[in-house]
């Protein structure tokens, strides 16, 4: 059992509207000489929790953390004109809390996070994490 110290919010660096889903990220990271999905949960924008890597392994979504934390992405995150942007549907907002919520009472002690607040390089996920998540 792996001990979760982190769950990581990312955003797939897609524009708007993108119609990717977890087999598409699947296929790419494999394309990549990975094990598959990189990220354990994918929030298409119809609001969809989509299962990528089981949570007991370790994901491939975030360099020295990928071992003790938990990777969900949801699609989008860049304007039509490419800039990072909060391109969050409703459905992903609902769905990307509601998500946290059940992930936070599994692992009560892991901080929520952004992949931006890890790796200040990154705009990902194009919104502040902490401040949003709070209150969980």
């Amino acid at each position: 059992m792996r001990t979760i110290t982190l769950i990581i919010v990312h955003c797939s660096a897609n524009q708007a509207g993108s119609v990717l889903r977890m087999a598409d990220i699947d296929r790419y990271h494999r394309s990549l000489g990975w094990k598959g999905c990189g990220y354990h949960y994918v929030i298409p924008t119809d609001g969809t929790v989509e299962t990528g890597r089981d949570e007991a392994r370790a994901g491939a979504h975030c360099k020295n953390h990928n071992r003790h934390s938990i990777g969900v992405c949801y699609i989008g995150g860049l304007s039509s004109d490419g800039k990072p942007t909060d391109t969050r549907t409703e459905a992903q907002r609902v769905a990307l809390r509601k998500l946290l919520e059940r992930l936070h009472r599994k692992y009560p002690n892991a901080l929520i996070l952004g992949h931006r607040d890890l790796n200040p390089q990154k705009a990902c996920p194009c919104f502040d994490v902490v401040r949003e998540y709070h209150d969980l």
